[in-house]
């Protein structure tokens, strides 16, 4: 037996899922596509069950739509499991009402329930049993209960004949009823309803002159297009679910709502996410932050670093390979994990911001913002997931439903601060600002915003010209973060920035020292200006004149180009250039970049160095991300082009800025 369990993005389908199946899971991708797939069997049972794509709806909009309609469609599941989150009934039961028009038995599962009656509002699950004419489950899959009543009665539930509930008018349900006459396809009243909306993905039927009569009629009578009429009645139909089932006490107002009234006020809530992101970058940047850098440092600098390079010479190993393993490896490794503290207050605090409700506040309002420059709410989903790094931001904007919004959102999202660029932000912030490094850290995110929201106008203005679609957001209930799941995202992340340090940047630190160490002629112990990548570097320099404030710093060039790999192998190879450049001992990595081959930076220089980082080109991982959501590789050279142009330009402004004031 095949069970399929779908639900809307966040309405606990991942929890439930995991419950069900307990570790008996197999996890891939569905075929042709990224989307991850699980599957499992649900524990004391045979039974198969298929965790489908979160989506709201079944028709063909997301590539997540597409793949969760393609499945149950096709593969004919002999069960569906429909988990609502009880505290967006509304939302959650526009899907639901597709799902009814399957010739397949479904049972609804209510969850977090316990969440809405702090609000003071219960569900009469009886009623709504009644209306919807399946099975509805009361449970709490955060708290594991209800469900052994759920897997007890599945049996039941996949041998049970359902009722159609029918929610249309009458005139709309005869020409449902024509339609499914005629036709010859599975579950025919769904298929009778996409045919009558013009359902690209029904490619089977061709339109008959029955089926466009019925169309035209319907259109005549309701004077509308027919996907606008059948979501305008299903949500008539939800509505009036809605009142029937909700028990609401109005006389007591509820946390949330109260608090709303102060985090989405219209002239609060820009105020109020200013400073939040402001707290945000001061803790991770600022003065807790830097401390912590202090401290990582003096191990590397002052212990392990000249503990090892003592024992090398103990045993009596060569020049060049202590100079590699110690000027290289552990001083471009070490210059990158000096900000692991940093990074780990910049997860906890994101993770926050995201699981207590505020981020999915702050969309919605930002909406009326968005939609003014070919952008919308939903695209500031792809920039809070960007904020730890690029690649999932890039791949969370499939769930955008416009073709131009979708690429909009893709060559913007790597604008924003990641935690790959957060080591050249404090590092430079660090070292030129002292006590405002918070301050100028979270410049940098508001300095982002405004040019993705610039450049979007732009791109609408002369590239992309459809209309952006309406943001629909669910609002969850404000609720205290549990640490064992934030702990547990913020150590994946930190995990995963680790690997990138072991490899990536492992690599590159190795050859940034060959390429620093030698010359053409391989040559050992030469002065790194006679070097190789001091070579390369010179060649490309004149470009970044004005970024560094009126000086040709080959150093300079080949770090920044290096951020087309991996953006942290920017402070890393600083720190390799810099470490073979003086032979005196570098105290702190926050120092590095005053001193040596980068001594001429000033605080404007710095600035326009983090400028240009911040919105060049990402590192070659998100460029491949890009390139897949995309599409074209046309498009992905037209993004690197612009990002990298761009970046080019802003920096080079702030730098000729420099130069005339520091003059």
């Amino acid at each position: 037996m095949k069970i399929a369990l779908v639900g809307n993005q966040n309405s606990g389908k991942t929890t439930l899922f995991n419950l069900l199946t307990g570790l008996n899971q197999k996890i891939g991708n569905w075929p042709g596509v990224t989307i991850e797939k699980k599957e499992g069997k649900i524990k004391g049972t045979d039974y198969e069950l298929v965790d489908l794509p979160g989506v709201y709806s079944l028709s063909p909009y997301t590539l997540e739509e597409e793949v969760s309609r393609k499945f149950i469609y096709e593969e004919k599941p002999d069960l569906i499991i429909n988990i609502i989150d009880a505290t967006s009934l509304e939302r959650s039961l526009y899907l639901t009402t597709q799902l009814l028009e399957l010739n397949t038995n479904v049972i609804v599962l209510l969850n977090m329930c316990d969440m809405l009656e702090r609000k003071h509002i219960k569900i009469d699950v009886e009623r709504l049993s009644e209306m919807l004419k399946v099975k509805v489950y009361k449970i709490s899959a955060f708290k594991n209960e209800g469900l052994e009543e759920v897997i007890s009665d599945l049996k039941d539930n996949l041998n049970k004949k359902r009722e159609i509930v029918k929610i249309y008018p009458l005139d709309v349900e005869s020409s449902i009823s024509k339609i499914e006459k005629s036709i010859n396809l599975d579950h025919p009243r769904f298929s009778s309803v996409n045919i009558l909306q013009q359902d690209i993905l029904i490619k089977k039927y061709e339109s008959s002159s029955l089926i466009n009569n019925e169309r035209l009629d319907l259109e005549n009578i309701y004077e509308m297009d027919l996907e606008q009429l059948f979501a305008s009645l299903r949500y008539d139909f939800i509505e009036t679910v809605r009142d029937n089932v909700y028990i609401k006490d109005h006389s007591i107002e509820s946390f949330t709502d109260k608090l709303d009234k102060v985090i989405l006020n219209k002239y609060a809530a820009i105020p109020i996410f200013v400073i939040i992101m402001f707290l945000v970058y001061y803790l991770s940047v600022g003065v807790i932050g830097s401390f912590t850098v202090e401290a990582v440092s003096s191990l590397f600098d002052d212990i392990l670093i000249p503990s090892f390079n003592n024992f090398l010479v103990s045993i009596n190993t060569s020049e060049w390979l202590i100079s590699l393993l110690c000027d290289g490896i552990l001083s471009g490794i070490g210059a990158v994990l000096n900000f692991i503290p940093q990074l780990i207050i910049l997860f906890l605090c994101i993770a926050l911001l995201e699981t207590s409700g505020y981020m999915s506040r702050i969309a919605f309002f930002l909406d009326r913002l968005f939609v003014k420059f070919g952008l919308s709410g939903k695209s500031l989903i792809p920039f809070i997931v960007g904020s730890g790094c690029s690649v999932p931001g890039i791949m969370s904007s499939r769930t955008i439903e416009n073709q131009d919004e979708r690429t909009m959102s893709v060559i913007l999202t790597p604008f924003i601060p990641c935690s790959a660029k957060l080591p050249i932000i404090a590092l430079f912030a660090g070292a030129f600002f002292d006590q405002y490094s918070g301050l100028v850290s979270a410049s940098l995110y508001f300095f982002a915003i405004i040019v993705i929201v610039l450049s979007a106008l732009l791109m609408k203005k002369f590239i992309f010209v459809e209309k952006n679609n309406t943001f629909i957001s669910e609002l969850p209930e404000y609720k205290l973060p549990k640490p064992k799941y934030i702990l547990r995202d913020v150590f994946e992340k930190v995990l995963e920035f680790f690997k990138r340090a072991g490899s990536i940047i492992l690599l590159c630190s190795v050859i940034v020292w060959f390429l620093s160490s030698f010359n053409f002629k391989l040559e050992y112990g030469i002065d790194i200006e006679d070097s190789m990548l001091a070579s390369i570097g010179k060649c490309f320099s004149w470009l970044f004149y004005f970024v560094c404030g009126g000086h040709n710093s080959w150093g300079a060039t080949v770090s920044a180009v290096q951020g087309l790999i991996a953006k942290e192998q920017v402070v890393s190879s600083m720190a390799i250039i810099n470490k073979l450049s003086t032979v005196d001992e570098i105290d702190s990595a926050l120092l590095f970049a005053r001193e040596g081959v980068f001594g001429f930076f000033n605080p404007f220089s710095a600035y326009a160095f983090m400028v240009f980082n911040l919105f060049s080109a990402p590192c070659v991982a998100a460029i491949g991300a890009m390139r897949k959501e995309l599409g074209s590789k046309k498009k992905t050279l037209f993004a690197v082009l612009f990002q990298t142009t761009l970046a080019l330009i802003l920096a080079s402004i702030i730098g000729i800025i420099g130069m005339v004031v520091m003059k």
